[in-house]
């Protein structure tokens, strides 16, 4: 593994790595206006949601590493300070990009990257008509967090309302992750699509605490056919399966093994191991656990 300081490296270096491994990120389409009223559009990968109560946004126009100047969304919301964050979906990201080009200052993005602006309810900057979900915002602060090329400016916004279109909605009224189809920025050129496989569930422990891994018997913990997501799984368990239960599997589903491994205790370890690999594919946590148990009953 390599070794950086941070201040041993020229600033493009350092966000590349920063950009390259913290992703995908989420993009904010910041809508914005200036003191003349003209509509500005822009976005911003670094972003994300901070809190519910109450519902704030952080976005940072950074200051750009090659001149050191800075955007125009950053004095916009310094001096109107308001902002429509627009989600982005994979729809939009080739305008998204067009939208994303240094134009001059004053020029209107909705009409170069030929977006529809719509008018917002609390706040004077534009929605964008294309984007399935609008956050209009007000500026609770800007924070500078350097003069230096590549120092960010935290747009902290506040939400003051929400538009939600109906067409990504599931029946409980909750916006369906499947339907949406979000853009996430990676580093380089490289996006990332939240859409079909590259979707997954993963239940959240919220209500319950699971046993740990440390609770696995260390040949399992070192075991080299049980992942890291495996050993995951098994920890999250919230009671280990008792003697009895372990037994009672073992005679019914892991007889044949063990009659036919039972005088090669590595290849019977190895095949268990496989086996509860597999289970842990299809959900079967308990069972897995039972499996890899029966071992030290034998």
């Amino acid at each position: 593994m390599k070794h950086f300081d941070p201040k041993e490296l020229s600033i493009p270096e350092l966000h590349g790595y920063l950009v390259g491994a913290i992703g995908p990120r989420p993009v904010a389409f910041a809508s914005t206006i200036d003191e003349q009223g003209r509509p500005n559009l822009s976005p911003f990968s670094f972003f994300n949601v901070f809190g519910a109560n109450p519902p704030l946004m952080i976005f940072s126009p950074a200051r750009r590493g090659r001149d050191n100047t800075t955007k125009h969304s950053y004095h916009n919301v310094k001096a109107v300070p308001e902002v429509v964050i627009n989600v982005v979906t994979y729809s939009m990201v080739q305008q998204i990009s067009l939208a994303s080009t240094e134009f001059p200052e004053g020029v209107n993005e909705f009409e170069k990257a030929g977006f529809t602006p719509i008018p917002s309810v609390k706040v004077r900057p534009f929605r964008v008509k294309e984007s399935p979900v609008q956050f209009e915002c007000n500026v609770q602060q800007v924070i500078e967090t350097g003069t230096g090329g590549g120092a960010g400016n935290l747009v902290i916004c506040e939400v003051v309302m929400v538009h939600v279109d109906e067409t990504v909605l599931d029946e409980r009224g909750r916006i369906d992750q499947r339907k949406i189809d979000l853009v996430g920025r990676m580093g380089g050129n490289f996006y990332a699509r939240a859409h079909g496989d590259a979707l997954f569930e993963l239940a959240q422990p919220n209500t319950t605490i699971g046993v740990g891994v440390d609770a696995l018997p260390a040949s399992v913990r070192n075991s080299h056919h049980l992942t890291g997501n495996d050993l995951g799984k098994l920890g999250g368990i919230v009671a280990v399966p008792d003697e009895t239960a372990v037994n009672e599997y073992k005679l019914t589903e892991l007889s044949d093994t063990f009659i036919t491994l039972n005088h090669q205790p590595g290849k019977l370890l190895e095949t268990l191991h496989l086996h509860a690999h597999d289970l842990l594919a299809q959900g079967r946590v308990e069972d897995a656990w039972k499996t890899l148990l029966a071992f030290n009953e034998r």
